[in-house]
């Protein structure tokens, strides 16, 4: 079963991947730079894989499958994995080098824009003052945000990861991530929840209290 379920994320990556090929030019993208995503010890590629694992572990244990399957998956698109390659330097986020070479980062709008987890996908104009605010993140991806975050802290940090990693990873993004007052509430609760009490405490509220708003969601739109 297991085999089927990576058989069907891969079908679906490459997919996302064949479909993007006309939106970025590739032509002075170096070779090595490729075999160095594909590194199957400690390339990013092999990175961005072992993360997106432990995600799907985590939804799965939550009971939030679908998300669990489908998580960063446009991280294989061409349009996020060629800049990956591109500006993999080892030391820092490709993102932060397309930045400093583009002044934005085209990998980074077409990922926010594809994946719920993400506080920044959940901005949008207030009807009232028509200004790009914040909104409110449903509970089930604010679930996925906690366990992006989990998996980050330990996939990054390896054998030095600590519980407390993943409230400091929260609080430096405090003042400059933009997220909804309420968003960051039940984000920190989580946080919060993990560091005292565990991961299995943890992914039983969450699957007891956060996944089954899509009911909700569904009949407000």
């Amino acid at each position: 079963m297991l085999r089927f379920i990576l058989l069907l994320t891969f079908v679906y990556a490459r997919y996302q991947f064949f479909m993007e090929q006309d939106t970025i030019d590739v032509i002075d993208v170096p070779k090595t730079k490729y075999l160095q995503m594909l590194s199957p010890e400690d390339g990013p590629s092999y990175t961005i894989t072992k993360h997106r694992h432990k995600v799907l572990v985590y939804c799965f244990r939550c009971s939030l499958y679908r998300q669990g399957l489908v998580h960063d998956l446009s991280k294989y698109s061409f349009t996020e994995f060629i800049p990956g390659a591109k500006y993999c330097t080892g030391s820092r986020s490709p993102i932060y080098f397309e930045r400093q070479d583009k002044g934005y980062s085209l990998a980074w709008l077409h990922h926010k824009g594809r994946n719920k987890h993400h506080p920044e996908y959940w901005i949008d104009m207030n009807k009232d003052t028509r200004i790009y605010e914040p909104i409110i993140m449903p509970d089930r991806y604010i679930a996925e945000s906690f366990c992006d975050r989990l998996a980050a802290s330990k996939t990054y940090n390896k054998k030095n990861f600590q519980t407390i990693m993943v409230k400091e990873y929260f609080e430096r993004e405090r003042n400059t991530l933009p997220m909804h007052s309420v968003t960051r509430e039940k984000l920190s609760m989580l946080i919060d929840m993990y560091i005292e009490k565990g991961e299995k405490a943890t992914f039983k509220f969450i699957k007891n209290n956060m996944r089954n708003n899509r009911k909700k969601e569904n009949n407000e739109k």
